[in-house]
């Protein structure tokens, strides 16, 4: 498959005047999109970045972005792409980190992830395995010319930043968003005049929709072809709300992070809401479970390894395989059910209770607006489970009222002991429980 800078060449000859980027009032077409990333590869080279050497740089939520990532890509040159808010100390201290490096022979792509799970790392992925991905989602997702992509994450993280690749490589157009915090703004782009729409939302973001937003989704319910979610897990309540207001959308689960890539998606719209449910890997991917019921991925999508930390490296890439930290299984018909992340159980008196269950369990109870189940301490029984939740606006929810609902629907060692009413539950950016940030609980 060709590379995305010359797919966007080869459209910029075949449909030159097709909007291939559209951010805000402005929009570029393929053959000014291609023109402008020749002229920042021009100047780029002048200003000294050259064959295998770092560019680190701000991901800005514009077409800025786009030019400058194929222009450092046409250079050979590596793209280091950082979140806005990264103060100008942190990128120096990249740069000089990279640049002391020997060799980044074959990488494409240096993305540093968000750290919740401990220091942030820079992920190498190569050219090879952005096409491996992006094929992955054309196959399974049927991206085509006609599709307009709504991008409304982080650039610099691999949820969005990977819908650029089968967007633009299959002639499609990319509306490129700040965020998803401007809803007026969001729904404005339906009333643009394309055929077919499409996104990717956490499935925080999805919560945030269906509670606030339900009428204007079901208002543009007709025009929307695909939405796909990942990153963190999306409760079963909440996929069988979309799957009713978008009755004739292709709605997707999908496995990946930055280190493994695309490699599982399922389309619960068709065959049916299942919680954890992931589908069969995708066509450059490859799934198995360890003894320990690990989740090990392999195939052309996944990391070359970590910059600069070869021991890092080793401890979750060997032999062509990526050992995460999620536990699933996988069923007869090779679809992937993931379990929660290995890290996330809490032991309570010798039972495993896993996060994900009990706050799956609670997100159907119709007074939540949403929750984190996490370990706590317990004065005689020590470490027990509690949940922090946030009630729905003007609601309110008591901590027997939530254990009464739960009785029945999970094990009783599973029920929290401990609850507490917050204003907010705190996630990353890029739309996870950020469980870390409550480690000190």
């Amino acid at each position: 498959m060709l590379t995305l800078e010359e797919q966007i060449e080869y459209f910029s000859k075949l449909t030159p005047d097709k909007p291939a980027v559209i951010w805000g009032d402005e929009t570029l077409s393929y053959s000014s999109l291609w023109k402008r990333i020749q002229e920042k590869a021009s100047l780029l080279k002048g200003e000294g970045l050259s064959e295998g050497k770092p560019h680190v740089f701000i991901a800005t939520q514009d077409a800025d972005f786009i030019v400058t990532y194929c222009a450092t890509h046409q250079l050979g040159s590596v793209c280091v792409p950082l979140e806005n808010s990264t103060p100008q100390k942190r990128q120096q201290q990249i740069l000089d980190e990279l640049n002391g490096l020997s060799t980044m022979e074959n990488v494409s792509d240096i993305l540093y992830t968000t750290g919740t799970t401990g220091k942030a790392k820079g992920v190498m992925i190569s050219a090879k395995a952005w096409s491996a991905n992006a094929e992955n989602l054309i196959d399974r997702l049927g991206f085509t010319s006609e599709l307009l992509f709504i991008v409304c994450g982080p650039l610099n993280h691999l949820g969005s930043l990977s819908k650029i690749y089968p967007t633009l490589m299959t002639g499609g157009t990319l509306y490129i968003m700040e965020s998803l915090k401007d809803l007026n703004a969001f729904f404005s782009v339906f009333e643009l005049p394309f055929t077919k729409f499409a996104t990717f939302l956490v499935p925080s973001s999805i919560r945030m929709l269906l509670q606030i937003a339900s009428k204007n989704l079901a208002a543009v319910a007709s025009k929307i072809d695909l939405i796909e979610t990942g990153a963190a897990a999306i409760s079963l309540s909440d996929m069988e709300s979309l799957c009713k207001i978008l009755p004739n959308s292709r709605l997707f689960n999908t496995y990946a992070s930055t280190e493994t890539g695309i490699v599982c998606s399922y389309e619960f719209s068709k065959f049916g809401c299942e919680p954890g449910l992931l589908g069969k890997p995708m066509k450059h991917s490859s799934v198995r479970i360890d003894e320990g019921g690990r989740v090990v991925c392999s195939g052309r999508t996944i990391m070359s390894g970590y910059a600069g930390s070869p021991e890092l490296t080793q401890q979750v890439l060997r032999e062509g395989e990526i050992f995460t930290s999620d536990i699933g299984t996988l069923d007869s018909w090779g679809m992937l059910r993931l379990q929660g992340r290995q890290d996330d159980i809490i032991n309570v008196g010798g039972y495993k209770v896993n996060p994900l269950e009990v706050e799956e369990a609670v997100s159907s109870f119709g007074l939540i607006a949403d929750c984190i189940c996490i370990p706590a301490h317990h004065i005689l029984l020590g470490t027990v489970p509690k949940l922090l939740y946030v009630p729905k606006q003007g609601k309110e929810v008591k901590p027997k009222d939530i254990a009464d609902f739960l009785k029945g629907r999970i094990e009783n060692y599973k029920i929290p002991l401990l609850y507490e009413s917050v204003d907010a539950i705190k996630h990353t950016y890029n739309g996870k429980l950020d469980r870390k940030a409550y480690q000190k609980n």
